[in-house]
This record gives structure tokens, sequence and C-alpha cells, in this order.
């Protein structure tokens, strides 16, 4: 973590969802949603770059070897409305 990175404050994560949200709808559905079913996307809401993988981890990892500083990063899971379920409810999308 360099200084830049260290002084910069984080969004509420409100505003990193949104962000997120925005950026995957906006840049990257279209690109993932045919061939990476169930896998993670990580985005960098300041610099829209992102990532897919096939685990949250290795979504996460290959976001941060793009943008080392990335602080707000918001992670979901294609074709899914979340990334995980607590309990017995599918978290798969219908549409």
């Amino acid at each position: 973590m360099n200084a830049d990175t260290a002084t910069r404050r984080r969004r509420p994560k409100e505003e990193t969802a949104r962000l997120g949200d925005q950026i995957y709808r906006r840049d990257v559905k279209a690109q993932v949603e045919a061939g990476h079913d169930g896998e993670y996307v990580a985005i960098d809401v300041d610099s829209g770059h992102w990532a897919v993988a096939e685990s949250e981890l290795a979504a996460s990892d290959s976001l941060l070897a793009q943008c080392p500083n990335a602080i707000d990063v918001w992670l979901l899971r294609v074709g899914y409305r979340a990334v995980a379920s607590i309990g017995g409810g599918s978290v798969q999308r219908a549409d």
C-alpha cells in the first residue's frame, strides 16, 4: 500500500454497491453473462477495472494484480442476486 492509498478514504458500503452494480450493468454484464454463469466478478469502482474468476478470492486477486491500489471493490456472482446465501433460499436469478 503506498501513501496515496493509505490517505484515501473508503466510501460507504451502499455507495460502493451502487457504483459497482452500475458499472456491472453498463460495462461488464454483456461480456460475462453467457460464458461465466456462477463465477465471480470483482470491480474496482474507482477505475472501472474488473476481473472474473471461479472463486471470490481468485477474482479479487486478479483485480488487485491489475489495480494494486484498489480500495473500494464490489464483488458479485454472475447470474445470481447475491454472492452467497445463509439459509435455504436460492440466490440464483429467475430472469
